[in-house]
Order: C-alpha cells, then structure tokens, then sequence
C-alpha cells in the first residue's frame, strides 16, 4: 500500500473533493486521540470533550470498538468508505454503506485495526456496524455540523492553494505538502505512507484527494464499485496548518478598533501570501468586501501583492508586521 502507479490519465481526471463524511469521520478519530494541533483545535476539543466522553461512558461496547477500529497502524476498512465524489453533502450515502457492512466482515477489518485480539464483547457481536454508524451520526450532529460553514470555508481555501501549486509547480509541488509521508516520486509512482508494500497499479480508476481540518489522514479505495464506474481511491490529508487554524483566534481588540474588525481579520491572516479567493474562503466576507479591506491595507502600505503565475497574492509587509507587533507588545501584563 505504500506506493501507487498512477498513469496520466488517472491524474488527469484526479479531483479535489470536499467531504461531510470525511470531515466526521477524521473529527471521531481526533476525539479518540485528543491532541490539539492548534488553539482552535483545543477550544473545540475542550467544547466536545465532555459530551463525547459521556456518550462512551454510558455505551461501553461503542467505547471498545472506537478503540479497535483506530488502530496504532491502520483503520479498520469499514469506517472509511471512499468518497463518490458527487457532493459534498455524502454523509448519509457514507453512513448507510457501513450500516450495510457485513458483521463477518467488520470483525475480520478490526482484526487487522485493533492492536491485539478483540474483547469478547466484540468478538461475539454482530451490531458493530450500526454502533459505528450511529456514533458518526452523533459525531455530526453534536460536533462538526454546528461549524460546517467554516470547516468547509477552510477545506476549499485548501484545495485552492493545492490547485494554484499544481499549476505553478506540478504533481510534486501539490503533492510535496499534503502529508508527511506522501509525495510524488517521478515515473508515474506515488507514494502515500511509509509501509514498504510493492506498488499497486491503479491506472484507470477515479483518484479523489479529500482535505480534512482536523490533523488526521488515511487512504481508502473501493473495487467494482456497486454504482458502476472504475475503482475508486481517495487519499484524505490534513489542510495546511495555516489554513486550519486561521480564524481560531479574534484580531487583536485593539487593531480590530482602529482598522476595524472585519479588515483586521483580514490583515491578521496574511501570515503567508493569500489570494483574494482564499482570503474569500477563510473570512466568509463577500468579494467586493475583501477587495475593499485589501486596497484599503494597499494604500495604507500595510498590505503589498505581487503575481505568480495567474494568481495575484497578498501579504503583509514590514508596516503590517510592526503593526501586528505592536499590538502583541500591548497585550503582555
């Protein structure tokens, strides 16, 4: 599993997609294995903990099976359906799929998850896929859905700086940052994770690349499909860290006064060069109001931009950075 052969016409009919189901999924495995990446990570974490806990207290055969099926090394296969790649909005396909799991075949994936032999009150249990299933609904529900909007906002500001690298500088350059172990070894060869495994040919098939906010990452792929169609794999990757964290934490109150809350957010997150469409994404501010701020920042010499390619990125320059410093040095006692 450690390298795929990809021929040109897979990668060019690869896509970026943004998944419920993924996102849901990785935020179960984030709750299972509770360290933040980020402050915004450790504020919804201390938000969702408690409730989380609580459900698995009073379900302890659910509790038994998070632990089985997010292994030291793999994920059991049953919990992370690949995407179809139609909507984003797949959660209820996703979960229906598990549902209909075979018990047979849950039990043998968490044979190969877990990191010894199952608990008897799993060995001997044929609802695992239901309890599954019903835990990534409540994971939905209780603690991705009320911030959707936002974790989506992030998820495409990704996949449009992934875009713009590829454009700018090929297969490895999109490749290079997804996660640590992946990139782009020239002759048609990607490799996903570090296990030395012979590669697998997966000339034809649909490649879907799925972000998630959360700091977590796996591979999936489904052979003939029930729907029709080629073989499926996705390669689920952690957006960028800047991009992640970016709206985690308010402007600083006294910037936000003298510029304005709303152009401050934006001055804040140029922490690396953004486009304007990013900048769209990660603010949820119209276009029209993030051209505005930005000229405005422009005039003031807070703000420079400069062309790659076909994008116009921003940044911060020196004034901004002082700027920004400026109200640090204010906020320490």
């Amino acid at each position: 599993m450690g390298v795929w052969q990809v021929d040109a016409d897979t990668l060019a009919d690869s896509r970026f997609v943004v998944s419920s189901l993924a996102e849901t999924t990785a935020s179960l495995k984030k709750l299972a294995a509770p360290v933040a990446a980020h402050p915004g990570e450790r504020r919804w974490l201390d938000t969702c903990l408690p409730a989380y806990r609580a459900r698995l207290a009073a379900d302890p055969v659910t509790a038994l099976l998070v632990d089985a099926m997010f292994g030291a090394r793999w994920n059991a296969d049953f919990i992370t359906p690949t995407p179809h790649g139609a909507q984003e909005d797949d959660l209820a396909d996703g979960l229906a799929w598990i549902r209909a799991t075979p018990p047979a075949t849950v039990r043998a994936h968490l044979a190969l998850s877990a990191s010894g032999p199952l608990p008897e009150a799993l060995a001997g249990a044929d609802d695992l896929a239901e309890r599954a299933a019903s835990l990534l609904a409540w994971v939905w529900w209780e603690t991705v859905r009320p911030e959707w909007p936002r974790r989506r906002r992030v998820m495409e500001a990704d996949v449009l700086a992934r875009t713009r690298e590829l454009t700018r500088g090929g297969w490895a350059a999109a490749f290079g940052g997804m996660r640590p172990t992946m990139g782009w070894e020239g002759g048609g060869l990607l490799r996903i994770n570090a296990h030395d495994y012979p590669p697998r040919d997966i000339s034809g098939a649909r490649l879907l690349f799925v972000p998630v906010t959360p700091k977590q990452g796996w591979v999936s792929w489904e052979t003939a499909p029930p729907r029709g169609g080629p073989d499926r794999y996705a390669v689920v990757y952690p957006c960028a860290g800047a991009l992640a964290d970016a709206d985690s934490a308010p402007p600083p109150a006294g910037l936000a006064v003298l510029i304005g809350a709303a152009r401050a957010h934006v001055l804040t997150l140029l922490d690396h060069p953004l486009t304007t469409t990013q900048l769209v994404a990660l603010t949820g501010q119209g276009l029209g109001s993030v051209g505005r701020h930005l000229k405005v920042l422009l005039d003031a010499r807070l703000v420079g931009r400069r062309r790659a390619g076909r994008s116009v990125l921003y940044y911060r320059t020196p004034a901004g950075e002082t700027l920004l410093a400026a109200q640090d040095d204010a906020a320490r006692p």
